[in-house]
């Protein structure tokens, strides 16, 4: 386990992250964004950065997120709503912008103390040294 993190699912379990793969069905985290969270793996491509970044927030794994938060906008720590159940994600664009940066769109969905959270946002990413990295993003209505 990773500190104060929560256990990833287990084995066959669907991705936090909601991708689907081959006949529309749902990848089991160890072969979705569990390649990223449990290794050293980078993330292939913004979108895949921004699956694993949900998964990483619905897990609790602080370590990752930060990780993967580009070092000029990067936090001290992330906290974590106590109680926070991660409902769904859904990525509603994935644009490159040139060869090592790009804008996915989103909207994360979570409960908290019996409240709906929705979150849209567009968000900024780079790639630097072969690694993908979150930068910054808009929160979009």
């Amino acid at each position: 386990m990773h500190g104060d993190a929560l256990p990833p699912p287990p084995p066959g379990a669907p991705c936090p992250c909601g991708r689907q793969g081959a006949r529309a069905r749902p990848l089991s985290y160890a072969a979705c964004c569990g390649l990223y969270l449990e290794t050293d793996t980078p993330a292939p491509d913004a979108e895949t950065l921004m699956r694993s970044r949900y998964s990483a927030f619905a897990l609790q794994r602080a370590a990752y997120l930060l990780a993967t938060w580009h070092p000029s906008q990067r936090p001290a720590a992330v906290a974590f709503d106590p109680g926070a159940r991660w409902l769904g994600l859904q990525v509603r664009a994935a644009r490159p912008a040139g060869a090592d940066h790009a804008q996915v769109e989103f909207v994360a969905r979570h409960r908290l103390g019996g409240r709906a959270v929705r979150q849209h946002e567009r968000s900024r990413f780079v790639r630097e040294g072969g690694r993908w990295y979150y930068v910054d993003g808009d929160l979009l209505d």
